[in-house]
């Protein structure tokens, strides 16, 4: 992976390469649907680079926490 390709989000760190694949902390790499599910929607920092709705897409129901688990 091309460091040039890769953008880190200042607000919380995360990776997210040319292709829009997120790489998290730990766990698998996911998309920007599943990060603003989990963090960005929460987080609310300034600098925050997965705010453009365009680019999230749609994010389906599995892409959210389960409260019940």
């Amino acid at each position: 992976m091309s460091e040039s390709n890769v953008q880190v989000c200042p607000a919380c760190g995360v990776q997210i390469t040319g292709n829009d694949q997120v790489l998290f902390s730990s766990g698998a790499p996911g998309n920007r649907g599943r990060l603003w599910a989990r963090v960005c929607q929460y987080a609310k920092k300034s600098g925050c680079i997965n705010q453009d709705e365009q680019a999230i897409g749609h994010i389906p129901a599995q892409d959210f926490y389960d409260p019940l688990t």
